[in-house]
């Protein structure tokens, strides 16, 4: 098992990258499967008001109730499949934001349109959506957000690929004031007892994995 706290950043970063290279693309497939299935149940997606075990209210739960906007990504390579989620929920009427890489690593955002001739490749072989651009800045009206990652711990600190771009997100979220649920996608052994933090880490609400959801604080 994988000991975060032991070992840098970049030197779990490649152990992980590592794992997820030797995964075949049955596994990712039926990884993503089993992680959409929680992650469309996820209270944080539906706006049910969570109950005491973290799930939401009634048996109806998968259906749209109140989140409007959620901020999201398209997972490409080996990351954990979010293409079910992000469809998904654009059919239950949920606005689905997605990132646009800037040249500085900032992320833009644009609205998905649904399915795959909504989505231009582009660089870093990432998918982009092609509608409108709406700013850095749009990011502020979401809901929730799914963060990609590598890790996660205990405390909810996420460790990223280290290019900087959700921290500019989280960080702009917090200077707004703005609180929306901070999810971070992974895979099952992904979820570790602590990763090496740094002093502007912020820590996320819930991981979503292909066997359970983590909560590591109250949203």
């Amino acid at each position: 098992m994988l000991r975060g706290s032991d070992i840098t950043k970049a030197e779990l970063r490649r152990r992980l990258l590592d794992v997820r290279a030797g995964l075949t693309p049955g596994e990712v497939l039926t990884a993503g499967r089993r992680l959409a299935e929680h992650a469309l149940e996820l209270p944080e997606l539906t706006g049910a008001a969570p109950g005491p075990d973290g799930a939401g209210a009634g048996p109806g739960r998968r259906g749209h109730t109140g989140t409007t906007t959620v901020a999201a990504y398209v997972s490409v390579g080996r990351e954990p499949d979010t293409r079910e989620v992000i469809d998904v929920l654009r059919e239950r009427g949920t606005r689905v934001l997605l990132p646009v890489l800037l040249p500085d690593n900032d992320l833009d955002w644009a609205e998905y349109e649904g399915g795959g001739h909504t989505l231009a490749e582009a660089g870093r072989g990432l998918l982009e959506p092609i509608g409108p651009r709406l700013g850095p800045e749009a990011v502020l009206a979401a809901d929730a957000v799914l963060l990609p990652g590598l890790a996660v711990d205990r405390r909810g600190v996420r460790l990223g690929r280290g290019g900087g771009s959700y921290d500019r997100v989280l960080d702009r979220l917090e200077r707004a004031g703005t609180d929306p649920a901070l999810v971070v996608v992974l895979y099952d052994g992904e979820v570790l007892e602590s990763v090496p933090a740094e002093e502007h880490d912020r820590a996320v609400h819930a991981a979503v994995t292909p066997s359970a959801v983590h909560r590591f604080r109250p949203h």
